[in-house]
């Protein structure tokens, strides 16, 4: 009877020896948590889409930015909601603002224990619930919104976010951010540039999260999903631009994309495993259909293992209390 020259299994045989030679780890400083702030609001707001997702109160951002703390999570992500929005989303740069208030909640609760992250755009505070301002051919008109993006990152560095990332995909925000940044005296806060941002159809439960009233399609300056050569060409303006780090979005359908970035760029690569990943699980797990707590690792193992160094995803604190420090 033959037997085979080489047997893997062996390395397979005990939990311990899986973990020893295990090439892909999860630490809970290489997950980041999105939290979203309501303005106006007493108690915390269940999101019906996103299965133990809530709208804060100023007051309970601060309890869940200790809990993520106290997990080991890398970084929070910040989204603020406002009460009222406007053409223009002013409200986006107002330093008694919402997103500002949260950040300077956030910041004072957690000081340098973890990484105080806020989202650069306008979404959330404009009427029509698109990026920037709009021209008069109702698209976004890029140059008018790099200069209110410029307001924005200056209003947040302010209020004590200790990295700013802008997501809106306009050209040359990166360098714009930077240059208002150094000239406001924030040299030092960097910039994690949502660099290849793609028009993809699972952002929809976080639209609902932001009260987002979008009016058209996001396809003139997001992504197409069938461009990869594209991203790259994305990704290396901004790191020209002084990006200090860059992300993906989403994260489980653009393996392929993070890979190649990872392997293109010499800054550090976050993905974003975004709403629309997160409600898939939730929905199956809930209907019995898959593992919930194994689908959940799984994904984040599979986004690590495709290159990048930090996952923005809305089991970070969950996932972070089940790992070893």
């Amino acid at each position: 009877m033959s037997y085979p020259a080489e047997r893997p299994r062996r390395l397979r045989r005990t939990s311990a020896l899986r973990g020893l030679v295990a090439e892909t780890r999860l630490h809970p400083a290489d997950l980041i948590q999105p939290l979203f702030v309501r303005e106006g609001i007493d108690e915390p707001r269940p999101i019906a889409c996103m299965p133990g997702q809530v709208q804060h109160t100023r007051d309970s951002v601060r309890k869940a930015a200790a809990a993520a703390v106290r997990a080991g999570v890398g970084g929070l992500l910040i989204f603020g909601i406002p009460a009222a929005k406007d053409r223009d989303g002013h409200g986006a740069w107002d330093p008694n603002g919402i997103t500002q208030r949260a950040i300077a909640d956030v910041a004072a609760e957690v000081g340098d224990a973890t990484v105080v992250i806020s989202d650069i755009n306008l979404d959330e505070y404009t009427e029509h619930g698109h990026v920037g301002v709009l021209g008069p051919d109702g698209d976004v008109d890029n140059d008018a919104t790099l200069r209110a993006y410029a307001r924005v990152a200056e209003a947040q560095a302010a209020a004590g976010a200790h990295v700013v990332a802008p997501s809106g995909m306009m050209d040359g925000q990166v360098g714009a951010i930077r240059r208002a940044l150094d000239a406001a005296g924030h040299h030092r806060v960097p910039i994690m540039a949502y660099a290849a941002k793609y028009d993809s159809a699972f952002y929809g439960p976080f639209r609902d999260a932001v009260e987002s009233r979008l009016i058209g399609t996001r396809s003139t300056h997001q992504q197409d999903p069938a461009n990869l050569r594209e991203s790259l060409r994305e990704v290396l303006l901004d790191v020209e631009e002084g990006a200090d780090m860059v992300m993906v979005k989403p994260a489980g359908l653009y393996l392929d994309v993070v890979r190649r970035v990872a392997d293109t760029v010499h800054v550090p690569v976050v993905a974003y495993q975004v709403s629309g990943e997160y409600a898939a699980i939730e929905a199956a797990a809930e209907n019995g259909w898959i593992m919930r707590d194994r689908a959940i690792v799984e994904s984040l193992v599979a986004i690590r293992r495709a290159g990048a160094g930090s996952v923005v995803t809305y089991w970070a604190t969950e996932v972070a209390e089940q790992l070893p420090r």
